[in-house]
């Protein structure tokens, strides 16, 4: 595969603190809500930890429905990252929203990362907005 120039641009957010601008000017992408998907934060147990540590993703490996929405969210994702890679575009965001950014949007917005880093020649750069965690793939 022949590296692109396009930049894949993951956020995780709070939805108490607003969506995520695209600081790139090009406007659009996606934003998934993930509030409507069993959250650990309303345990105790998982409070102090987020979406990248092991124990928040064992939590979700029981729920068909997690794996529902992320077979929904990569058939769409793969769709627009295909054509944008085709039509030489250089930024497209996916934004990850939950109530307080630290469990479900991280979680899927790490899925997610990982999954078109592994398919797709492009840059990929994750930023967990709550966390202030910010890497590239």
């Amino acid at each position: 595969m022949t590296e692109s120039t396009l930049t894949v641009e993951i956020t995780s957010f709070s939805f108490k603190k607003g969506i995520p601008q695209d600081e790139s000017g090009n406007g659009g992408g996606f934003v998934f809500d993930c509030r409507a998907l069993p959250n650990p934060g309303r345990y105790k147990e998982y409070l102090e930890v987020n979406g990248t540590q092991q124990e928040v993703i064992d939590f979700f490996k029981p729920y068909a429905e997690c794996d529902e929405f992320f077979s929904h969210v990569c058939a769409l994702v793969t769709q627009s990252v295909n054509k944008y890679v085709e039509r030489g575009f250089t930024h497209l965001m996916i934004n990850f929203g939950c109530t307080g950014g630290q469990h479900r949007s991280v979680y899927f917005a790490e899925k997610t990362a990982q999954f078109i880093h592994e398919n797709f020649p492009v840059r990929v750069v994750v930023n967990h907005r709550e966390q202030k965690i910010f890497k590239e793939l």
